[in-house]
């Protein structure tokens, strides 16, 4: 489960681009992960999943959401390291992930206490190139996160997209 990220987040990783480079891959489409549901969970769970998670984002307020740094992880849990991110910082989003993982189950070394929310710039290269990055200075990006979406990593696209209602 994704949150959009609104425009300004393009710009700013547009801005960024340049410094990226010398990483293996660079993303081209930024979303903001609140909670992994694996595919397992979506065969065995089938229709009744979207409907759980359809309850908990109608029952979930808009909140607000502010990315002010960029970071990296030096040796992710899941793929190929560095990471070079975004950093956000938002109560609402932590909120979130904890309702939702009570809800559905918990991946490993990227959730629960481990989670940290983020929007993934590029990842492998060299931990030098991720510092030098990782200084950069950046104007704040504020919004309210009012939309989430589900997003499917085989095929590369949304499948469901939701209100934030509360």
């Amino acid at each position: 489960m994704n949150l959009r990220v609104p425009p300004a987040v393009e710009r700013l990783a547009d801005r960024l681009h340049p410094k990226l480079t010398p990483f293996e891959r660079v993303r081209e489409r930024h979303t903001l992960v609140v909670k992994r549901i694996e595919a397992d969970t979506w065969q065995r769970g089938g229709g009744g999943v979207r409907e759980r998670l359809r309850r908990i984002l109608d029952e979930t307020k808009p909140f607000p959401v502010r990315i002010d740094g960029v970071d990296y992880f030096a040796d992710p849990p899941d793929g190929r390291g560095p990471v070079v991110y975004l950093a956000v910082e938002s109560e609402g989003i932590r909120q979130l992930h904890r309702r939702l993982c009570r809800e559905f189950p918990v991946v490993d070394d990227l959730e629960g206490e481990n989670y940290v929310p983020h929007v993934t710039l590029a990842r492998g290269g060299s931990v030098a190139d991720a510092e030098q990055v990782a200084g950069t200075e950046i104007d704040a990006v504020e919004w309210t996160a009012e939309r989430a979406l589900t997003w499917d990593r085989e095929h590369r696209e949304a499948v469901d997209r939701f209100r934030l209602r509360g």
